[in-house]
């Protein structure tokens, strides 16, 4: 991997968008797919994403938009996946062009749905993707404030910590600051896990709980996910680096965060199907947490956070009664 290696996004939503745009800082061009060809259409017109991100502008000329997912990927050395964990299959089938020799990075929040596999796991198991060939980029970082050009944090996670390293000069801007970890289990699972916590923290604060109970939950939530993803892959790893906890603060507490919103919309009374109709874009919370609770029942960890949403979202259970026996569990 070097200078020279072309760089292809699977995805056209506002994650997609913001990588799109750093990328752009630091290479001639891009491979972009999009499912769509109207959408391919307007975003040449109007010059920017036409759904996400819209006040951020592209060249189109040094973008090679494409409506097929093989053409993308044969053209490209390293392929980053930016789309919502729930489509990842439909979005791959009809994907027939190899892998295996690719730099696959994944830029998903979510669990594949049905084998509830971290996005390296299922690119290792089922494209047969070469671990040390797979890299993970988390935040804390929301698109919106890519799109502002706000100083931002990125850890970009891959076994083979010279291919991180390699890796994350494709994104390095002014205001991205990127650090290197070969920690692509624990990166992943967190991703999963801050966003179930940022649905709890949003149901609470729809319930009309308040900072103080804000910060206790918190504090509870990454202890939580320090038990699991130490129970899952078992390596040495410092929780509070920005990865982990800074990840879980910024998606619990920002006015971007959309499973805070989700959340909150719950806590408000809203039933989930209206809330994920109001809300237009997915809340991977909603997803993460009944994979999580479903992976749970092999490893018998404590979660009473997760298992407080789960019950809510798929059990529906009254948010207030279940919040308020959650209330007895932390600490």
């Amino acid at each position: 991997m070097d200078e020279s290696s072309k760089v292809g996004i699977i995805g056209s939503g506002s994650w997609a968008t913001a990588i799109a745009k750093m990328l752009l800082n630091n290479v001639p061009s891009i491979n972009w797919y999009f499912r769509d060809q109207v959408h391919i259409d307007d975003f040449r017109r109007f010059r920017h994403n036409p759904n996400y991100l819209t006040s951020v502008e592209f060249n189109p000329d040094r973008i090679n938009f494409s409506d097929d997912i093989n053409e993308v990927v044969q053209q490209s050395d390293i392929i980053i996946l930016a789309i919502p964990s729930a489509f990842i299959k439909s979005a791959l089938k009809k994907l027939t062009a190899p892998l295996k020799d690719k730099f696959v990075v994944s830029a998903i929040k979510g669990l594949v749905p049905d084998e509830n596999l971290i996005i390296g796991q299922y690119f290792n198991q089922v494209y047969g993707v070469p671990t040390e060939s797979i890299g993970v980029i988390s935040g804390p970082c929301h698109a919106e404030e890519v799109a502002l050009e706000r100083l931002s944090y990125l850890t970009i996670a891959c076994q083979d910590i010279k291919k991180g390293r390699a890796f994350s000069g494709f994104l390095k801007t002014p205001y991205i600051m990127t650090t290197i970890s070969d920690d692509i289990y624990g990166t992943e699972y967190s991703a999963v896990l801050k966003n179930i916590m940022a649905v709890a923290s949003g149901i609470c604060h729809g319930l009309g709980y308040g900072d103080n109970f804000q910060a206790v939950l918190i504090s509870n939530a990454i202890q939580e996910m320090k038990r699991f993803v130490d129970t899952v892959h078992p390596i040495t790893r410092d929780i509070k680096s920005s990865a982990y906890l800074g990840d879980l603060l910024v998606t619990a507490y920002s006015q971007f965060s959309r499973n805070r919103m989700f959340g909150t919309m719950i806590g408000k009374g809203y039933s989930v199907k209206y809330a994920q109709m109001e809300m237009l874009m997915i809340a991977e919370g909603y997803y993460a947490v009944k994979s999580i609770h479903e992976i749970n029942d092999k490893y018998k960890v404590n979660m009473p956070i997760t298992e407080a949403v789960y019950n809510i979202i798929y059990d529906r259970i009254s948010p207030a009664m279940e919040i308020r026996l959650l209330t007895e569990h932390l600490r």
